[in-house]
C-alpha cells in the first residue's frame, strides 16, 4: 500500500523540492504551508509520516504545536523535524515532544529519503513480526514487559508511553541484557538512521519516562566510548 507523507513547510521552493523528491520515491505527498492548514487536515485523517518545519511564516513555533497535536492523536506516527533551526534547545524540545528524528535543512535529499525509508522499514518489520528469529510477541526482562504485537512496554505492570523510535531502542537493548550496543548497532537493529546527539537525547528521554513510574530505575547503562546496554535489576 502506498505510504502518505505530509510536508509542513512555509517556503514554497523547499516544499516543492521535498514533495518532488519523495514523490519520485513512490510516496503519496500532501503539502501544507501553515499550521492551520495542516491541523485541519490532520483532524480529518493522519498521514503515514509527518515532515515538519518549526517556524511557519509568522508562527515561530508552529511545527512544535503540530507535533504536540499529532502525538495526542497517535503515539506511533513517525514524525521528523526538518528545519533551519539547529540549536541544542530546539533539538531537545523537538525530541521531548515525541519526534522520531530532528534534521536540519542542509541534509541532502538522498539522505532525507534514506531516513524516511528506514522509518517505514521499521514499521513494516513490526507488522511482519521480524526479525524472523524473534517471533515471540511477549518478552519479559524482570519488571519489563515488551509486547511486540501491540508496540507497548510496561514496567511493574504500568505502561510506559514511548514513541516508535523509543520502543525500538528499548527492545534492541533489552532483548539481550548485558550486550553493549554502539550507535551503528542501535541503528541497524532498531532500524533507525539518526546521529549521535539524537540517540543520546532519546536515551535520556527513555530513562526519564521509566523514572516517572519508578524513581529507582537504572537499567540502561552508558558504557563510555562504546554505547549502551540493558541490565536486569537484581
Amino acid at each position: 500500500m502506498q505510504k502518505t507523507i505530509a510536508i509542513v513547510e512555509d517556503e514554497t521552493a523547499l516544499r516543492e523540492n521535498y514533495a518532488d523528491a519523495l514523490g519520485k520515491q513512490g510516496y503519496a505527498v500532501k503539502t501544507y504551508a501553515t499550521r492551520e492548514q495542516a491541523t485541519e487536515s490532520f483532524k480529518q485523517s493522519l498521514p503515514d509520516l509527518a515532515l515538519l518545519d518549526i517556524g511557519l511564516e509568522n508562527d515561530v513555533d508552529g511545527g512544535f504545536e503540530i507535533c504536540r497535536l499529532l502525538r495526542s492523536q497517535s503515539a506511533t506516527l513517525p514524525i521528523i523535524f526538518l528545519t533551519a533551526r539547529d540549536s541544542d534547545l530546539d533539538t531537545i524540545s523537538g525530541l521531548r515532544l515525541g519526534a522520531d528524528d530532528y534534521l536540519t535543512k542542509d541534509i541532502s535529499l538522498i539522505n532525507l529519503c534514506a531516513r524516511i525509508s528506514a522509518l517505514f522499514r521499521r514499521i513494516d518489520a513490526f507488522s511482519n513480526n521480524t526479525p524472523a528469529d524473534e517471533n515471540k510477541d511477549i518478552i519479559t526482562r524482570g519488571q519489563l514487559t515488551i509486547d511486540t504485537n501491540r508496540y507497548t512496554i510496561q514496567w511493574n505492570e504500568q505502561n510506559i508511553d514511548l514513541t516508535l523510535t523509543e520502543f525500538w531502542m528499548v527492545y534492541t537493548l533489552a532483548y539481550r541484557p548485558g550486550h553493549v550496543k554502539n550507535r551503528e548497532q542501535l541503528m541497524e537493529e532498531a532500524k533507525i538512521v539518526v546521529d549521535d546527539a539524537t540517540i543520546t537525547s532519546h536515551i535520556k528521554r527513555i530513562r526519564k519516562k521509566f523514572q516517572l513510574i519508578d524513581k529507582t530505575f537504572d537499567c540502561i547503562d552508558t558504557v563510555y566510548g562504546m554505547g549502551y546496554r540493558w541490565h536486569n535489576p537484581n
